[in-house]
């Protein structure tokens, strides 16, 4: 496989609402040891990458900012590119906002070139009223992501995708997201940490953004179990990742973490962790 890294999910993979997966933090630290490339890829745009490297420090995980890639810094540096310097009516929370500052953006409350939707918990329907007539009247809607929930520490609450599908049906247009497993994302994350296609490796828990951004990418793709995502669910679906472990530990292990690494060099059948 020669030179390789990874592209790693964090909620489900490397912690559960405030708890860190057990074996996290001895695999993202034989990373580091190792000098081997990795980011964070996460579809939470609220955060910036400082509150990222803050939360997983706090957990025992001590990275720097330049190990996080977020849905808002592709997002941000794809619109910076479609039209420097343009303008943007905002639904979402800090982390998008300081993202689209960061990649010369202004925020305006009418006539924007984009309505850009993130993650947030402060929307009304005010809001929402007011996206629609700019939408109607031109401005382009672009999500962070679709991914319909969020999980927290009470269970789920709504995600980016249920506030753009809203926009969606009352203007009969459809947003152009941005997130995984959009190319865009998945493309800027890999180049971002110099990795060639076949040797970048995604860890994620979700089939539908993780697994399926990995696949359609070709990428390396390795499924965790300790997430949203069943075995008994990998069934359902006309894509499978090339390997399912139960979770981040059965990579923090120095056998298993050769033995998974090998495992992804060629080729092969679906490789089932063991118990």
């Amino acid at each position: 496989m020669g030179s390789f890294g990874f592209l790693i999910d964090m909620d489900g993979v490397i912690y559960k609402g405030k708890q860190v997966v057990e074996g996290a933090n001895r695999f993202i630290q034989r990373l580091l040891d190792d000098q081997v490339p990795f980011a964070f890829l996460t579809n939470n745009s609220q955060r910036t990458r400082r509150d990222g490297v803050i939360k997983l420090a706090r957990m025992g995980i001590h990275v720097d900012e330049s190990h996080i890639f977020t849905c808002a810094m592709a997002t941000a540096r794809f619109l910076a590119a479609q039209k420097p310097g343009g303008t943007a009516f905002v639904i979402g929370e800090g982390g998008l906002l300081q993202a689209l500052h960061k990649n010369g953006y202004a925020i305006v409350d009418d006539d924007p070139d984009y309505v850009v939707v993130g993650e947030g918990r402060t929307f009304n329907m005010e809001i929402v009223e007011a996206a629609v007539r700019m939408i109607l009247r031109g401005s382009k809607l672009i999500a962070t992501n679709i991914d319909p929930n969020c999980p927290t520490a009470h269970g789920l609450r709504p995600g980016c995708g249920a506030i753009v599908a809203m926009l969606e049906t009352a203007t009969g247009l459809k947003a152009f997201s941005v997130g995984k497993p959009s190319p865009v994302m998945m493309r800027a994350a890999r180049k971002e940490l110099g990795l060639s296609t076949a040797g970048t490796i995604m860890i994620g828990d979700t089939m539908e953004t993780d697994i399926l951004g990995g696949v359609s990418m070709g990428y390396r793709t390795v499924l965790v179990l300790s997430g949203s995502t069943r075995r008994e669910d990998l069934i359902r679906y006309a894509y499978r990742p090339d390997i399912v472990l139960n979770s981040i530990a059965d990579l923090s292990d120095e056998q298993n973490y050769q033995r998974v690494i090998e495992g992804l060099c060629e080729p092969a059948p679906v490789a089932e962790a063991a118990a």
